[in-house]
């Protein structure tokens, strides 16, 4: 199956004005770095326990962490009425305390340093007529969903202030599915450089972007429900390729998001499926086109899938050790930014 040539750059359609410049595109790469630090340091305050540590949500005086002795107290204080201190935690003295809240501080930092690093540079842009109209449309609504990626934070949060000692793994996925949203579109409009012909293999590049995405959302769950700390065995679940108890929970679909066992599961067909969709797509790509950065792209796209599967079986396997478990949630942000890439290369960016 031939590949189709790409349109020469006189070709191209007349939206080419909207192509980010070098500085738009660096500061779009940028911002997604700051997202990846966010997300790393996200993953590390769910698995150290630290999300509920900070009981209230200031978007501006938080900027500052406890000052005193008295700040300190006063702050962990107000951590011990919720139900995970009294229920997890309990005992717990301040200087734990202060570990945990130094990663979701950090986690918050970071956000509100993204903000300012999108919006203080904007303006610089505009002012500098670098911005075309529909790469402004593009980041306003951007800016809107990072305004809401903060609001689901929050919500997210709150859930595990009264009756749960966790957070809500159905706000969890929420949250970590704006956030990559916010990448993947940062990632998108960095790497692109105009549109040609499409070629026959976006539609597979596409599809592996949405295999990943998916696959998160999965590992959200999983991360939800600690359902990586039950059934460390692999290939076989409870000795069995489909374990018993994957249907336990009434009505049927709630299976899907509050049993751990088919939560799991789903996360490793989900990884299965990836691993295959990624190879038949080298498969699709690499003989039939003489372009060395998309084939390239291909099979770093494959033997990615595989390094993130073999990270989440040696996870799975350590009854998911911190190293290992932030390791994991890196990769797949890894993949989901190479498969991004990759996708537009095939459309004609690069």
């Amino acid at each position: 199956m031939a590949s189709v040539a790409p349109m020469s750059r006189s070709e191209k359609l007349p939206c080419d004005h909207a192509i980010p410049s070098a500085a738009v595109r660096g500061w779009l790469l940028t911002l997604a770095v700051l997202v990846f630090l966010v997300l790393s340091v996200g993953g590390a305050t769910r698995l150290t326990g630290s999300g509920l540590s900070i009981t209230e949500w200031r978007p501006i005086v938080g900027i500052l962490p406890p000052l005193t002795e008295a700040d300190w107290r006063q702050a962990f204080a107000e951590y011990q009425h919720i139900p995970q201190y009294q229920q997890v935690n309990r005992g717990m003295p301040l200087k734990a305390f202060k570990v945990i809240y130094w990663w979701e501080w950090t986690h918050r930092l970071l956000a509100r340093l993204l903000g300012v690093v999108l919006v203080a540079p904007l303006v610089y842009f505009l002012a500098a007529r670098q911005i075309a109209p529909s790469l402004f449309a593009k980041l306003a609504c951007l800016f809107g969903v990072g305004a809401l990626q903060g609001a689901a934070g929050w919500y997210m949060v709150y859930s595990g202030l009264s009756g749960r000692t966790e957070v809500s793994q159905y706000r969890l996925a929420l949250h970590l599915g704006l956030a990559f949203v916010i990448f993947g579109a940062l990632l998108s409009m960095a790497f692109d450089r105009g549109r040609g012909r499409a070629r026959r293999a976006t539609g597979s590049a596409a599809l592996i972007v949405a295999l990943v995405f998916l696959q998160i959302l999965l590992g959200a769950f999983v991360a939800g429900l600690r359902a990586g700390l039950s059934h460390n065995t692999w290939p076989l679940m409870d000795g069995r390729l489909i374990p018993v108890g994957l249907g336990v929970i009434e009505p049927w679909y709630k299976n899907l998001f509050e049993n751990a066992m088919t939560v799991q599961f789903n996360h490793r067909l989900a990884a299965y499926l990836l691993v295959l969709a990624a190879f038949w797509h080298a498969w699709r790509v690499a003989p039939r086109t003489g372009e060395t950065p998309i084939k390239l792209g291909a099979l770093a796209l494959a033997a990615a899938a595989v390094a993130q599967a073999g990270l989440g079986i040696l996870t799975l396997l350590g009854h998911v050790p911190l190293p290992l478990a932030l390791a994991h949630q890196a990769g797949a942000a890894a993949l989901f930014a190479l498969a991004v890439w990759h996708l537009q290369l095939l459309r004609g960016g690069g």
